[in-house]
């Protein structure tokens, strides 16, 4: 039988992966990775959390699983607390007074909302400064290189065509990963283009 923490875990882990977030495990942090990087089973000095999240490499808060906590509400209605790491504001999810639970809640989705804003606002600034820096150098900013060479992308796209082999088969052939070969298969013009941005 799944223990229910188990099963909230699934759903945390599900629900940061679909909000963008980068899920890391606690030997092998890089907070940097992303916008949004939370890891599992941080330690902290008063114990572990189940998850620590980082915004822009610092630390912005901890989500402990609960039995049916699917949001930030759903954790303080519960009874769960809920305590941010860089102000230290303490969401108390016991509290009966309706006033305390408007207030808690308006609170935290106002907090969810200004990380969302800032997120976007970020990677809005991103796309402009590679766009500026493309105009006067067109090989500025080429993205990540393929993890895959011409040939492996000739024999992935020959083996779509003929259609005889799976996604599997053709990542066991190629000698590349299953998920490679669905970023190939869904977007061909754009693996073509960023081996002919890196010159493969």
């Amino acid at each position: 039988m799944v223990a229910p923490e188990q099963i909230a875990r699934a759903k945390i882990d599900s629900l940061l992966s679909d909000a963008g977030w980068v899920l890391q495990d606690r030997d092998q942090v890089n907070r940097n990775a992303a916008v949004g990087v939370a890891v599992r089973e941080f330690s902290l000095p008063a114990g572990a959390c189940d998850y620590l999240l980082f915004i822009e490499g610092k630390a912005a808060g901890v989500i402990e699983a609960k039995k049916a906590g699917v949001t930030l509400s759903g954790v303080a209605d519960q009874g769960g607390t809920i305590k941010t790491v860089i102000n230290g504001m303490t969401f108390d999810g016991a509290t009966t007074d309706p006033t305390q639970q408007a207030v808690r809640d308006a609170l935290i989705a106002f907090m969810a909302a200004t990380a969302q804003a800032q997120a976007e606002a970020t990677k809005e600034a991103q796309r402009a400064g590679i766009e500026a820096a493309r105009e006067g150098r067109p090989q500025a900013y080429r993205g990540r290189k393929p993890s895959y060479s011409r040939e492996q992308m000739n024999l992935v796209r020959d083996m779509l065509a003929s259609g005889s082999a799976g996604t599997s088969e053709i990542a066991k052939a190629s000698g590349l990963t299953r998920q490679t070969v669905l970023r190939i298969k869904g977007d061909m013009v754009e693996a073509e283009a960023a081996l002919a941005r890196w010159g493969l």
